[in-house]
């Protein structure tokens, strides 16, 4: 089983400040990790993960050692960078990002799940109901 992992739920296993529902899911999308489920990541999702922990900890949110601890979680995990990502740029991702209205770092992972045919594990709200629209799926962790 494969699916599209967006930060958000990435950082859902590092960060408390998301809902309980949302911390639930997280773990779930991790647990499924850890039985053998691949996730595909745009190549923007090294940056926007790295801009997250940067500003967390610029807020006493976490500290360096569990951002540590947190990128040996992330490196031994089975997370696929794609790396066509920027191929799809200023093509497929620009136009998906016109058409729903949504940043150019969502629709990245919209193309990419839509491109590989994957469904999409995201906590944000605009690319939930983008994702909805376009007809890709909504990952589901059991």
């Amino acid at each position: 089983m494969s699916f599209v992992l967006d930060a958000s739920v990435t950082m859902g296993w590092l960060l408390s400040d998301a809902s309980a529902r949302q911390r639930q899911y997280a773990a779930a999308s991790l647990g499924a990790l850890k039985q053998g489920a691949i996730a595909w990541v745009p190549a923007t999702w090294t940056l926007e993960v790295a801009n997250v922990l940067a500003r967390a900890e610029a807020r006493g949110q976490v500290t360096q050692a569990q951002i540590g601890a947190f990128l040996e979680l992330l490196a031994g995990a089975p997370i696929r960078i794609d790396e066509e990502t920027v191929d799809h740029a200023l093509g497929g991702t620009l136009d998906l990002a016109r058409r729903f209205a949504i940043s150019s770092y969502d629709a990245s992972y919209l193309e990419l799940a839509l491109r590989r045919q994957l469904p999409l594990a995201t906590f944000d709200d605009d690319l939930h109901k983008a994702a909805e629209r376009a007809g890709a799926a909504r990952f589901r962790p059991t």
